[in-house]
């Protein structure tokens, strides 16, 4: 099956409403086999690519918090949709120079993975007089094609984290392998829970709420069945993209 035929472009709100019913009730039935409250895991549609009309249509449909992987592109739909009450999460690799644009617009960020990052947007969100909810990003497939902090970093750049008061963390992000492989899949996920896990149990203070923003279409129900707070959902809410995945992970700013 294509990716077409997979997912069928929304071009209405009657559509987007059926698209997040169906993405809603997967993740609902996903959670039940774990044993889970789907109510407990949060959909972030991400409307990368999708031009501003049709996410218009997707805000009719109550899709009211949005991923965008380029800065720019979030930026320019985040002026062009002034007028909607819509918040931003940025969901791509991050340029230092580009942290201006996310401390002046951003809720959320989920790929934080270098302290001089932390610190680049500490200076714009002090500017700025605001804060901004991160999410760390953790390398759990080993490519070295992926951005993220390498497992044994992660206990080191959570403590240093409280020094930047501007970032508020929220938990840890990752990107599982791209792979037909359902288990290879399922270890990246896993993976990320039992750091999670781990560092709960030894340094509970140093994760805050400690949520887990793991899964895309492709793959959420299994990162719900390992214990995703957070799926980052496009092509099954919007429809195919014509652009590949390639072009966005790893994403530049």
């Amino acid at each position: 099956m294509s990716a077409e035929e997979r997912y069928p472009t929304a071009e209405s709100t009657e559509d987007f409403a059926r698209n997040l019913a169906r993405v809603r009730a997967r993740m609902d039935a996903a959670a039940a086999r774990a044993g889970r409250k789907g109510d407990r895991v949060r959909l972030l549609p991400v409307s990368k690519t999708v031009p501003a009309e049709r996410i218009r249509l997707a805000a009719a449909a109550g899709c009211t918090r949005l991923g965008e992987n380029k800065v720019q592109e979030a930026d320019r739909k985040h002026s062009e949709l002034a007028d909607l009450p819509l918040e931003w999460a940025i969901i791509g690799h991050l340029q230092r120079n580009k942290a201006r644009e996310v401390a002046g617009f951003a809720a959320e960020f989920h790929a934080l993975d270098s302290l001089r990052l932390a610190e680049a947007l500490q200076r714009r969100l002090v500017a700025a007089e605001r804060t901004l909810d991160v999410y760390v990003q953790v390398n759990t497939s080993g490519e070295a094609s992926k951005y993220g902090l390498a497992p044994e970093e992660l206990a080191g750049f959570l403590r240093e984290l409280p020094a930047f008061d501007r970032l508020r963390g929220r938990g840890l992000m990752t990107l599982a392998v791209l792979s037909a492989d359902a288990e290879r899949v399922r270890g990246c996920f896993r993976l990320l829970r039992e750091l999670r896990d781990r560092t709960r149990q030894e340094e509970p203070d140093l994760l805050g709420p400690g949520e887990l923003s793991m899964g895309m279409s492709g793959d959420f129900e299994t990162a719900i069945e390992e214990g995703a707070d957070v799926v980052r959902v496009g092509q099954a809410i919007f429809g195919a993209r014509a652009t590949s995945d390639a072009h966005y992970w790893p994403a530049e700013g």
